[in-house]
């Protein structure tokens, strides 16, 4: 059962099994593509006309006017270091003491856990 269809990128004819650009390898489905390429490096989309070819678009605007800052991919996430003397530990988000207002990490949270000297004293050690 053969029905001849015509692609409609490159005009060549096909089976219903190599009509899709795919199956084809079709060398003009860039034409008929809509999808916005987006930079491999900075994440933006790469806004591009139509009949040109993403991958060139995509390297053009790497060479030129690409955001990508690699010192922004090295930024920590544990930046919150404890205020207890001697600990060394670093969270996430800040733990503060709702006594002396101070940075701790999870181990020393608790007034008792850092020798707090904040206006209320804790009533219990549990």
């Amino acid at each position: 059962d053969f029905l001849p269809l015509k692609c409609d990128a490159c005009g060549e004819v096909f089976c219903k099994d190599h009509i899709r650009y795919e199956d084809h390898k079709c060398s003009s489905a860039y034409k008929k593509n809509v999808q916005v390429p987006v930079c491999p490096l900075c994440n933006a989309p790469i806004p591009i006309q139509k009949g040109e070819i993403p991958d060139i678009v995509v390297g053009a605007h790497m060479d030129k006017n690409c955001k990508y800052n690699p010192a922004q991919q090295k930024q920590r996430i544990f930046t919150n270091k404890c205020l207890k003397p001697g600990c060394k530990r670093k969270e996430m988000m800040k733990v503060v003491c709702e006594q002396c207002s101070g940075n701790f990490c999870i181990k020393h949270r608790h007034p008792l856990d850092h020798d707090c000297k904040g206006s209320s004293h804790p009533t219990s050690k549990a």
